[in-house]
C-alpha cells in the first residue's frame, strides 16, 4: 500500500503516497458529535483550509504546499460516506523544529529572515497562519515554506498579524533557547524588508499584546 499515515493530531491525519510523493490530510470524525454536525464541521473546516493554503499560494505568493484535490466532501462509497481531505504536495525538506539550531549562524540568519518575508507576505493578503512554530516550517533548496494552515483565517486586524509574530517569538524561545533573540530578529528584518508600513504597525501592536500578556501570568 503507497499511503502511509506519518502524523496524527486531535482534528486530523496525515497521510504520505510514496508513488505520487503527495501528502492526504484527513479531517478525523467525531464519535460524540451528531453525524449531521460532524460531517457539517469536517466539510467546512476542510474547505476553510484548502482555501487558504490556495490563496497563500496564488494570491500571496507564498511559499506554501500546492493544493491538488478541487472537491471536498464528495461521496466517495454507496453507503453515502464522504471524503473531508486536503491532498497537496509534500514538502521534503527540514523541519525548522528539529534542525534550526543545527545550522551555523549565517544560515540561521538567512532562514529566519526568509521566514519573516514569507508571513508579511501571507499578512499582505490578511491571512493569518495560527499556528507559526518552527514546526510549521521546512527548507527545501534553500526556499523556507510555511505548512499546516488549519488554525489559519482571513482577517485585517493587526492584532491578529502581532499574534502570529508572538506565536512565532514564543516558539523560539522554548525550542530555540540558545539563541533566540538573534533568531527573532532576524525573522524581524525579514518581515520589515517585505513591507516597512504594515511590519511598523504589527511590531507596535506585538508590544501591546506582550504587555497584556505579562500582566495575565
Amino acid at each position: 500500500m503507497s499511503n502511509k499515515l506519518i502524523a496524527q493530531g486531535a482534528e486530523a491525519k496525515l497521510y504520505l503516497n510514496s508513488e505520487t510523493n503527495t501528502i492526504s490530510k484527513e479531517r478525523i470524525s467525531k464519535g460524540y458529535r451528531h453525524p449531521n454536525l460532524d460531517e457539517s464541521i469536517r466539510k467546512s473546516r476542510t474547505k476553510k483550509e484548502k482555501k487558504l493554503l490556495e490563496k497563500a499560494k496564488d494570491l500571496a505568493k507564498t511559499n506554501a504546499p500546492e493544493v491538488l484535490n478541487k472537491d471536498v466532501g464528495k461521496k466517495i462509497d454507496n453507503r453515502n460516506k464522504k471524503d473531508f481531505k486536503i491532498e497537496m504536495e509534500f514538502i521534503e525538506g527540514d523541519k525548522l523544529s528539529d534542525t534550526l539550531n543545527k545550522y551555523n549562524k549565517e544560515k540561521q540568519s538567512k532562514v529566519m529572515q526568509q521566514l519573516g518575508k514569507e508571513t508579511s507576505k501571507l499578512h499582505e493578503n490578511h491571512i493569518i497562519h495560527g499556528d507559526l512554530t518552527t514546526s510549521n516550517t521546512i527548507l527545501k533548496d534553500n526556499k523556507v515554506y510555511i505548512i499546516d494552515f488549519g488554525l489559519g483565517f482571513i482577517s485585517t486586524r493587526t492584532e491578529d498579524k502581532a499574534v502570529d509574530l508572538h506565536l512565532i517569538k514564543q516558539a523560539l524561545e522554548a525550542k530555540h533557547f540558545q539563541n533566540w533573540k538573534f533568531l527573532f530578529e532576524e525573522f524581524q528584518k525579514g518581515y520589515v524588508s517585505n513591507n516597512k508600513e504594515q511590519a511598523k504597525e504589527v511590531l507596535e501592536q506585538l508590544k501591546k499584546v506582550e504587555s497584556r500578556g505579562r500582566y495575565k501570568h
